[in-house]
């Protein structure tokens, strides 16, 4: 329950109101079994703690087209929950028309990386900071702050819905990126067929056990190395790698923030879970089925300079997986994919 103690005073003639107690109701992420039984606690910074009210608030902003300067496209616009909150499209289109050049990522499990470098370049630290980005961006809500905070400010309900969060009605870009990040932490998938068989709560195909076994073998499909393994239920190493995609590289990815041309062309592993549902794969997007992505692997590797040296078969074009292994390796990777979490009540739309 929020407790708030009103004080009226006057200031240049104006009337206010100041709330000398503030108590939010905690909110702490729920922590999969699996989670917790394998890898480290999640990250929540000790100035954004998680609460009711500031998720949310945080999930009312993020499906509001409010923070767009034409007060059209919202974030769930290019993540969207029925896609594990990414773009089905290539390329997000913009208010403006225009569109970059990279495919949006996921949003899952972010709590849950360590390194806090986000974007496919790792542009920005921490989840608070990542939210900033979008709504100024020329090519996506092409906005400004001000004009943001002034919208949100004169709107009917969020100066309210901010005082409840926060304990102030005076929004900034600070207190509209909290909370966003406190909805965000909260898009957790754990569910998926894989899941319950690792918790002994269901069984796999055949295939489905076949392709884990060549996911982890270093002669074969070799993925773990990025993507984790069993004792890793995030699927990802949240690290950056150039995996052969191009041999001459335009797109230079990390290497354009840390300034260091042996970062040239890496970027970062995404998780996954829930491919089933985020095509198409690859920061640029240019694989629209799992198929491809495979076939990448199996016999499309490229070299360039910075090639990441766990590209250990790119010198015959990648790992040559058969027919059947293609197959398996396919229906394992889609054992990643959790239904729940694209339908999960919690995420969806609240306006």
């Amino acid at each position: 329950m929020v407790g708030f103690c009103f004080l009226s005073c006057e200031e240049d003639g104006i009337q206010t109101n100041s709330y000398s107690t503030y108590t939010p109701i905690p909110l702490p992420l729920e922590i999969p079994q699996l989670f917790a039984d394998n890898i480290l606690p999640p990250i929540i910074p000790i100035n954004n703690p998680q609460t009711v009210e500031g998720v949310a608030l945080g999930r009312k902003l993020f499906f509001d087209p409010i923070l767009s300067a034409d007060n059209k496209q919202a974030c769930a616009d290019c993540h969207s929950p029925e896609n594990a909150f990414t773009d089905s499209d290539r390329f997000s289109e913009g208010i403006d028309g225009l569109t970059g050049n990279r495919n949006s990522m996921p949003l899952f499990n972010m709590a849950w990386n360590y390194d806090e470098n986000f974007f496919w370049d790792g542009r920005t630290f921490s989840l608070e900071k990542q939210a900033l980005e979008p709504v100024r961006d020329p090519i996506e809500m092409h906005n400004t702050w001000p004009n943001a905070m002034l919208s949100i400010q004169n709107h009917a309900d969020y100066p309210t819905l901010f005082l409840e969060a926060f304990g102030t009605s005076t929004i900034d870009s600070t207190l509209i990126t909290k909370a966003l990040a406190q909805f965000e932490r909260t898009l957790i998938s754990a569910n998926s067929r894989f899941d319950k068989h690792l918790l002994g709560q269901g069984t796999l195909t055949t295939s489905e056990l076949n392709g884990f076994n060549i996911f982890m073998d270093e002669t074969k499909g070799d993925c773990f190395h990025c993507h984790g393994n069993a004792n890793n239920p995030l699927w990802t190493d949240n690290d950056f790698h150039n995996n052969g995609l191009d041999a001459i590289v335009t797109d230079i990815g990390l290497g354009k923030f840390t300034g260091d041309p042996a970062d040239n062309g890496k970027f970062k592993s995404p998780s996954l879970r829930n491919l089933k549902f985020t095509a198409p794969y690859m920061h640029d997007g240019r694989f629209a089925t799992l198929d491809e992505v495979i076939n990448h692997y199996s016999e499309g590797l490229l070299n360039s300079p910075t090639i990441d040296p766990l590209m250990k078969a790119v010198n015959e074009g990648g790992v040559q997986l058969s027919i059947t292994d293609k197959a398996d390796l396919k229906a394992f990777l889609l054992s990643l994919s959790d239904d729940e979490f694209i339908t999960n009540p919690a995420f969806q739309n609240p306006n």
